[in-house]
Order: structure tokens, then C-alpha cells, then sequence
């Protein structure tokens, strides 16, 4: 009885200890789920209320207590003695919470003069919680070198087409969500040819993709589309955006420049797949490269897209220091995702960068040849020094793939370095004469040393920095511009800022799967592009349920496709194709089609050559979108109408806006009344031409 009774307790209490073990561990587990993240919860909240006062810029920077960096946050406060912002593991002891909690305007952080708004009860809540559980720092998201992680698991193992859907499914099944089917074939075939070439399938080819009832036949279909053409006109609107480029200079007279070029260019490098990394270095710094060819030279006209003036009574060196300031803008929003123009006159408020950091980026574009002004360009040399020149040999042998049909010169604005370096100094306050501490040429610390060991102080260090594999931003960058391209939004919706102010990725551990997986594959365009569209999230149909209006109205967890407005060349492109009228000519000048008179005649000072607007005919009035003579101070208003960029900086992102204009153009536009005209015409002929063989038949 005894010998019972003891087993029995022991038993009892076995059971108990390991019940206790399975509670405390399910404890941990749920403590672990609960914990408060920094960058997702806590820094968002500090960027948008406290950093303006307690950031990175020293010189705005309150109490002498900065929030940014864990060091200064647990110090102690200088103008309070014995307290600290911050106590790890104790909230009641930390100054931090008393201030966000007070009631009294004369203590309460963020203080009523700043403007900046109280915290909310949540948000207090959130910073209780993350200093109880000891207040833990990390560096900013996107500073951190992208890991591919394990793909998630999920409870559906039919779905997933490749590795982008394991993420996607995941985040679906954690918000209670399911994937929507996949879309019928016509509807799939009209999106993959919009996002890949910017035109609607022809009719040949739908019929052959409806009657292909084989399993690769979509990924037929994609290769297809992939090899055309047409691809890289696509991929190269986006990339003019991010370019900058235009036909005329901007300033005063606004006369014509001939980089279009450069335009070729950027087609064929999408078209031959040239790889990121090559792409990139090309365009910063292809004139610096061993044995440079004129291709790569002609590649740099991506950093002389900007602004140029022309008028006389301009200060040279001021133009020059702006025309450097662009330059540094584009590098570091358009393939870093950074925006660094606030650095120019201060620290940055948000962001780990100083204004050192910046004059040393500014470093490597301060010896070039460039001019701040030169006088008027002439029709014979539209170009500003240095110079490119193409003559007829050269586009015969060396740049094939430039449509060039008149004989002479071409002159194209390059890059090319001075003969003797110039100084680089610390502006102060921004002013192009105003020179502080002389600095050397330096990638931006706070992304990736820049070790001179590996890396010239010149463009081409620049370039190999840009491209290093443990440089965690550019991959990074690109990938989201590219899903942006096909999703509406990228992962990170500000497609131009990774940092502090921007949005933080939806998707994270995807975004840095595919950035790692694009640069482990040689960063291949293409191949991402492909593993893109050939997704089950992107073949999904764009149907929205009523649980998806609930739940996620903005569908940020990729439930469904989104409905994507098509940009403005490709309405257009639309347009035309749909009618027959479209001219697939690749290439060459830009042209000028119906416009309505007036418009460029109210925005110049009447000389030069583009002083008054002389529209093409023949087929030069059905080329595609991406061909339009842009005029900075006139951009094409047909094109602006629906969001185009106007082209004078640098932009990753465009608008989307719905006004009563965009219906009264596709109504009243020349363009679309001809096209209207010649497609209803087709119609007809087509629609005799089957009574005919009807009546034939019947005989």
C-alpha cells in the first residue's frame, strides 16, 4: 500500500514538473512573440516625434540628450541631475516615460512648441513595455547586410509556385488571410505583356497561349516576352525617371541637347541583360575603366542628365557645386534608397549621416571636367563639355545599337575627370563659396566602410562600394523598385528611402531573400524578373472579396493582385498598339507629336531652336511614349496629365492621381480620336471580310 502510495506521488509529481517545464517554456515562447522590436515599434515613433529635437543633427539637438544611438540614450542626463532618459528594465525610473506621460505642457515631451504631437496611449504603452524588457538597441534595418533566412513554413503546400510565395503565404495565413485563385489565361497573358513590354499581347499570341494546355506554357510565354525588344523599352522608362533625362537643358532659353544616346543605350543594356553590378559601374564611372570603350563612356551620360543653364550673368562655380549637388542626390536616392540632400547645409535630422558624410560623397563628383556655364549651346554641338563624339564609323562598329540615320556627328554630355583633383570642402550652410574643413572622398559610413585598400577615392571606388556584396542597401534598392514595377508598391513602400523617415518593409525577410538571391546570381535582371511573374502571388487574380475590403483594403499582404494603373507612355503605347497605328521602331531621336499650340510658346523666352513647337508627321507621330521630345519647361502635357515625370530630378516613385482631365483627354485627344478612327475602321473591314467568307460558304 505504502510501495502504491509513493508511486503515486511520484508520479503526481513528475507530471507536475514537466507541466510546469511545458508552462513556463509556452511562457517564455508567448514572452518571446510579445517582444517589443525597435526597429518596427519603437523607432518609427522616436523618428516621427522626438528625433527632430534629440537626433542626429548636433546642431537642433535639445538637452544634449540624443535618442538615436543607445550610448547617449542610457547616459545620464546633463541638464537633470541624477536622472536618465532611459533606465533598461525599469520604466518608472526612466525619464523617457515620465515626460511622454505628463499632462503639464511645461514638462511634457514632445513639448507643445515643437508641434509635433503627443504620443497616444498605445504608443506609451509600447515604450513601457520595450524599456521593462530592457530597452534593446538595433541598428537600422536597412544598414544591416541582407541574410537569406529559411523559407517559412505554412499550412498550405499546393499554392507556392517558387521561393517568393513560402513569404508571402505566410504573412496571408498569419492575418487570417488566403491566397485568391489564379487569374484565367487571358487575363494573365494582357498582364505578364503590360509588365514586360508595355504593350497588350497580340491576337496571334493569345490564340497560341489559349490553345498551349501544357504545364510550362506560361513560363513559355514569360522567355518569350522576356527576349523581345520591346522588354527594354519597358524597363528603361523607369529608369529615365531615375535618370533625370530630357531633351532640353532647363534653364532660361531651354535649348535642345542630344542625349538620347544614352536612351539607346539603356534599352540595349536591359535587352542584353547586362548584370546590375556592370550596369551600375558603367553608368558611374565607365569613362575610368581600363581601356574604356565609347560605350561605357557613353554609359556616364547618367550623371549629365541634369539641369544645365545658359544664362550669361550666372556665377560659374555656383552652377557647377549644383549641377555636383544633383549628382549626389540621384547616386544616393536612386540606388541607395537614401535621401542625403538634407545634409548638404546640416547633419541630417533622422538619419546617421553627417554633413562630412555628405561632402565626402560630393568628393567624387568634384573633379570633372564639367563647366558651370559655357554660354549658349549651338544647334551644330548640343552637348555641354566633356563631351562624347559619335560619328558614323562608330555607330556602324563600336554603338551598333544606336538608331542613328543621318550622317554627321553626334556629341553626347559624358563624364571625364579633371587633370588635377579638385579640393573638396565642407560647405557651410550649403553655400557654393562658403568653404569649412577639407574632406577626402568617402562612401557613407553608416552603410559601409569604405576601405581604400579595395576602393579608389575616385568614381570607380565609388562604383565598386555601390556593388560590394556587403553594401546593404543597393541590392536592397533595386529588388523594391523592381517589385514596385510589378506590384503597384514596392516591399518598402518609399521606394527612394530606406531610412529613417521612410516606410518600413512590409515583407522584410523577403526583401532580403531576394536581394541576397539576386546578387548570388550574378544580379541578374532578368532572372529576378522572371521568378517575379512566374510566382503563384503574382499570377493571383485581382478579384477583392468582401474579407479583403475588411482586412486589408490596402492589400499589403498580397492576397489578391492589385489593380495597377499603367504609366503615361503606356497608355499611349496602349492606345496605339490597340489601333495598329504603333511604330516598333527601337530607338533614335526623340520626336514631337500632336500637342496643343501655345505651350511651349508660353514657356520660353523665344530663342533657340525650341522656341516654338514644330510637330513631326509620317510615322514619327506613332512612335511609342517613351520616345517623346521632353522639354523640361514644357514637359509633354498629354503625359504629365497622367503622371508622367517631369524629369527635372531624380525620381523612383511616381504619383498616381484620378482627375477629370485624364477623362477628358482619352475623350478629346487627337491621338485617340485617329486611333478610335482607324481601329473602328479595322472593325469593318474585318467584320466584311467575315460575311463575305460566310456567304461563300452558304453557297
Amino acid at each position: 500500500m505504502k510501495k502504491t502510495v509513493l508511486c503515486i506521488t511520484l508520479f503526481v509529481t513528475i507530471a507536475a514538473c514537466i507541466a510546469s517545464c511545458f508552462n513556463n517554456n509556452k511562457s517564455r515562447q508567448q514572452g518571446e512573440l510579445n517582444l517589443i522590436s525597435y526597429n518596427f515599434d519603437i523607432r518609427p515613433i522616436l523618428s516621427d516625434k522626438c528625433f527632430a529635437c534629440h537626433g542626429p543633427d548636433a546642431n537642433k539637438r535639445k538637452a544634449g540628450l540624443r535618442l538615436d544611438i543607445m550610448d547617449s540614450a542610457l547616459a545620464p542626463l546633463k541638464e537633470t541631475k541624477g536622472a536618465y532618459a532611459i533606465v533598461p528594465g525599469k520604466p518608472e525610473a526612466s525619464e523617457l516615460i515620465k515626460r511622454i506621460s505628463s499632462k503639464d505642457p511645461s514638462y511634457q515631451m514632445p513639448s507643445p512648441e515643437s508641434h509635433l504631437g503627443l504620443l497616444t496611449e498605445d504608443e506609451i504603452k509600447l515604450f513601457t513595455r520595450w524599456i521593462r524588457q530592457g530597452a534593446n538597441y538595433e541598428k537600422h534595418w536597412a544598414f544591416v547586410k541582407p541574410q537569406k533566412v529559411n523559407l517559412p513554413t505554412t499550412s498550405e503546400k499546393d499554392w507556392q509556385k517558387n521561393e517568393i510565395d513560402h513569404f508571402t503565404l505566410a504573412k496571408m495565413e498569419e492575418k487570417g488571410l488566403k491566397p485568391n485563385e489564379e487569374a484565367e489565361k487571358e487575363i494573365l497573358l494582357k498582364r505578364v505583356s503590360l509588365d514586360l513590354t508595355g504593350l497588350l499581347p497580340s491576337v496571334e499570341m493569345m490564340d497560341a497561349f489559349a490553345a498551349d494546355k501544357s504545364k510550362d506554357a506560361y513560363e513559355n510565354v514569360v522567355d518569350k516576352l522576356l527576349n523581345t525588344a520591346q522588354y527594354g523599352e519597358k524597363m528603361a522608362v523607369h529608369w529615365l525617371d531615375l535618370a533625370r533625362y530630357a531633351d532640353s537643358y532647363g534653364y532660361q532659353d531651354d535649348n535642345i541637347r542630344t542625349q538620347w544616346p544614352y536612351r539607346d543605350w539603356l534599352i540595349h543594356a536591359f535587352n542584353k541583360n547586362m548584370g546590375y553590378d556592370e550596369f551600375i559601374t558603367w553608368q558611374l564611372a565607365g569613362d575610368l575603366l581600363p581601356n574604356a570603350g565609347k560605350e561605357q563612356i557613353l554609359a556616364t551620360a547618367f550623371l549629365r542628365n541634369h539641369k544645365y543653364t545658359e544664362e550669361g550673368g550666372v556665377i560659374p562655380e555656383e552652377y557647377r557645386v549644383e549641377y555636383n549637388i544633383d549628382k549626389v542626390k540621384t547616386f544616393a536616392k536612386g540606388l541607395l534608397a537614401l535621401t542625403v540632400e538634407c545634409a548638404q547645409c546640416h547633419d541630417h535630422k533622422y538619419d546617421p549621416i553627417s554633413q562630412k558624410d555628405y561632402y565626402q560623397l560630393f568628393g567624387f563628383f568634384n573633379s570633372s571636367k564639367e563647366q558651370g556655364f559655357e554660354g549658349d549651346v549651338s544647334i551644330s554641338k548640343p552637348a555641354k563639355t566633356p563631351v562624347l563624339v559619335l560619328n558614323d564609323d562608330d555607330v556602324k562598329s563600336l554603338v551598333s545599337f544606336i538608331n542613328k540615320k543621318d550622317t554627321g556627328q553626334l556629341t553626347v554630355s559624358v563624364m571625364g575627370e579633371a587633370d588635377t583633383p579638385r579640393t573638396t570642402y565642407i560647405l557651410k550652410r550649403g553655400v557654393y563659396d562658403q568653404h569649412g574643413e577639407a574632406v577626402q572622398a568617402a562612401g557613407l559610413k553608416s552603410v559601409m566602410d569604405f576601405d581604400t585598400t579595395k576602393f579608389p577615392r575616385n568614381r570607380l571606388g565609388l562604383a565598386k562600394w555601390t556593388v560590394n556584396k556587403e553594401n546593404p542597401m543597393t541590392a536592397r534598392a533595386f529588388v523594391n523598385q523592381i517589385w514596385a514595377e510589378f506590384f503597384g508598391k514596392g516591399i518598402v513602400a518609399t521606394t527612394g528611402d530606406f531610412g529613417m523617415q521612410g516606410n518600413l518593409p512590409t515583407h522584410p525577410e523577403l526583401l532580403d531573400w531576394l536581394a541576397v538571391d539576386f546578387m548570388e546570381n550574378n544580379w541578374d535582371i532578368k532572372r529576378l524578373i522572371k521568378k517575379i511573374v512566374l510566382s503563384a502571388t503574382y499570377r493571383q487574380s485581382s478579384r477583392i472579396s468582401a474579407k479583403h475590403s475588411n482586412t486589408d483594403p490596402e492589400n499589403t499582404y498580397l492576397s489578391r493582385f492589385p489593380r495597377v494603373r499603367e504609366k503615361a507612355e503606356f497608355i499611349r503605347d496602349i492606345v496605339l498598339g490597340s489601333s495598329g497605328l504603333l511604330v516598333k521602331t527601337i530607338g533614335g531621336p526623340s520626336v514631337k507629336p500632336y500637342q496643343p499650340k501655345g505651350i511651349w510658346e508660353a514657356a520660353t523666352s523665344g530663342r533657340g531652336v525650341l522656341a516654338v513647337y514644330e510637330q513631326d508627321h509620317g510615322e514619327a507621330l506613332y512612335r511609342r511614349g517613351l520616345y517623346t521630345f521632353i522639354k523640361l519647361t514644357a514637359p509633354p502635357p498629354g503625359m504629365i496629365m497622367f503622371d508622367a515625370s517631369n524629369r527635372d530630378q531624380c525620381e523612383v516613385r511616381r504619383l498616381n492621381t484620378t482627375t477629370p482631365l485624364q477623362a477628358l483627354a482619352m475623350m478629346n485627344d487627337p491621338l485617340v480620336l485617329e486611333a478610335s478612327r482607324v481601329f473602328a475602321q479595322q472593325l469593318f473591314i474585318r467584320s466584311n471580310s467575315i460575311n463575305l467568307t460566310a456567304k461563300n460558304w452558304m453557297r
